[in-house]
C-alpha cells in the first residue's frame, strides 16, 4: 500500500514540479499565455487526484467518463513528459543539446508537441490493435478431445473500455470457435455503475462458449458482492476458491489475494482427479511454486499488464518472477498475460494487448 500511495501521489507531484518548470521554460510566449498553458496543465494533475477523491459515480455518465479517459490519460503523458525533458537536460548538460532550445524556443517547443502527439497516438493505435497470441499446450494426461481455449485477463470493463469496445472483443473471440473462455480476473475496472449503465452483462451473452473465470483485485475494489452479482448476470462462471471439471479437463479458480481468508493452492487441489489435466486461473502472478507443488499443469496469470507503457515493464520484471510470458518450473507451464485491455489511458508502448488461443492436446 506505501508503494502505491508512493506511485500515484508523490511522483505525479514531483513529475508535475519538474514537467510545469520545464514547460514555462521552453515557451516562446508571454507570461499571460504562459500561466495560463501551466495551469490547464496543472488542473489536469489536479483533476487526476480529484476522480479517486470525488464520487464520479455520482455525476452524469459522459461527464465521468470524460473525467476518468482524460485523467488517467495524463498520468501517462505526464511520466513521458518528465522521461523527454530528462533526456534534454542530459543532453544539454553534455552539450549535445543546445540550451537555447529549451529557452523560449518556438522550435523546442513545436519539437516537444509533436514528439509528444506522434508517440500517443502510435501508442493509442498500438493499444487498440489486439494481439492474437496462439499456443499449443501438450500433455501425457488423457484428453477427451484436443480443446481450443481462449484465454484472457485484466478487460477492465466500465468508463475506460466501454460497449462498442468490448463488443468489438467479443467478435474477435468468437471469430475463434474457442471450446470455452478462461478470464484470470480483472474484468471490472473499479465501477459497478459503469458496467450497469452501459447493460454489459447483456453483452457477455453474445459470447459462443462457456466463461469461467476467477475475480481480480479490481472487483474488490468495485465491491466484491457487487462484482459477484455482475457475474452471475453476466451467465459467467465465477470460479471463487472452487475447482470444477470441464470437457475433461479441471479448472481451479483462486480467490484474489485481496481476500487474506483464500485458500492455498495445495488446498483447491485436493480431491482433483489429477489422472486430467488441470489448469489454475490465479489473478495475481506470485508464489508460482505453489502451483507447481500442487501439481498444477498450467496456471493462467494476469494483473501486471506488463506495465501497459515502458519503463513501467522494467519495473514489473523486477517485482515478479515472471511479469509477462511464457514460464515453465518442472511439470508446469504458467503464461502471464499483459492483458486484452488496461486500467486508465488507452497507450501500449513496448507492450501489447493480447488474447491467447490455446489448443491443449495429447503429446
Amino acid at each position: 500500500m506505501k508503494i502505491w500511495i508512493f506511485a500515484f501521489t508523490l511522483l505525479p507531484l514531483l513529475g508535475n514540479i519538474y514537467v510545469l518548470w520545464h514547460v514555462w521554460q521552453i515557451l516562446p510566449f508571454s507570461n499571460p499565455i504562459k500561466w495560463i498553458i501551466v495551469f490547464l496543465l496543472a488542473l489536469l494533475s489536479v483533476m487526476f487526484f480529484a476522480v479517486f477523491i470525488v464520487d464520479i459515480d455520482s455525476m452524469p455518465f459522459p461527464l465521468s467518463t470524460a473525467l476518468y479517459e482524460t485523467t488517467t490519460a495524463w498520468l501517462f503523458i505526464l511520466m513521458y513528459l518528465v522521461l523527454t525533458f530528462l533526456v534534454l537536460d542530459i543532453g544539454r548538460l553534455l552539450h549535445i543539446v543546445p540550451a537555447a532550445l529549451l529557452h523560449n524556443s518556438m522550435k523546442g517547443t513545436i519539437g516537444a508537441t509533436l514528439w509528444m502527439i506522434v508517440l500517443f497516438v502510435a501508442a493509442n493505435i498500438h493499444y487498440n490493435n489486439k494481439i492474437r497470441v496462439p499456443m499449443t499446450i501438450t500433455t501425457e494426461k488423457k484428453i477427451e478431445k484436443p480443446l481450443k481455449i481462449v484465454m484472457i485477463a485484466d478487460m477492465h470493463l466500465g468508463y475506460t473500455n466501454r460497449k462498442a469496445e468490448f463488443n468489438r472483443w467479443i467478435d474477435i473471440i468468437n471469430a475463434e470457435n474457442p471450446d470455452m473462455i478462461l478470464i484470470a480476473g480483472d474484468i471490472i475496472d473499479g465501477s459497478i455503475r459503469a458496467i450497469d449503465y452501459q447493460d454489459l452483462s447483456s453483452d457477455f451473452h453474445r459470447l459462443k462458449a462457456p466463461i469461467y473465470a476467477c475475480l481480480g483485485n479490481h472487483e474488490y475494489l468495485a465491491g466484491v458482492s457487487g462484482s459477484i452479482d455482475f457475474y452471475k448476470r453476466a451467465g459467467i462462471n465465477l470460479l471463487k476458491d472452487e475447482a470444477v471439471t470441464v470437457k475433461g479437463i479441471n479448472i481451479i479458480g483462486r480467490d484474489d489475494r485481496s481476500n487474506k481468508t483464500r485458500q492455498s493452492v495445495s488446498d483447491l487441489a485436493i480431491g482433483v482427479d489429477k489422472k486430467r489435466f488441470t489448469l489454475l486461473l490465479d489473478h495475481q502472478p506470485y508464489n508460482l511454486e505453489k502451483s507447481q507443488g500442487a501439481g498444477v499443469d498450467f496456471q493462467l496469470s494476469g494483473h501486471t499488464h506488463y506495465g501497459q507503457v515502458w519503463p513501467i515493464s522494467w519495473i514489473e520484471d523486477a517485482i515478479y518472477e515472471d511479469a509477462y510470458g511464457p514460464l515453465k518450473k518442472g511439470d508446469t507451464q504458467y503464461y502471464v498475460t499483459s492483458g486484452i485491455g488496461l486500467w486508465g489511458g488507452k497507450f501500449r508502448i513496448g507492450t501489447q494487448s493480447e488474447y491467447v488461443v490455446a489448443t491443449i492436446s495429447n503429446n
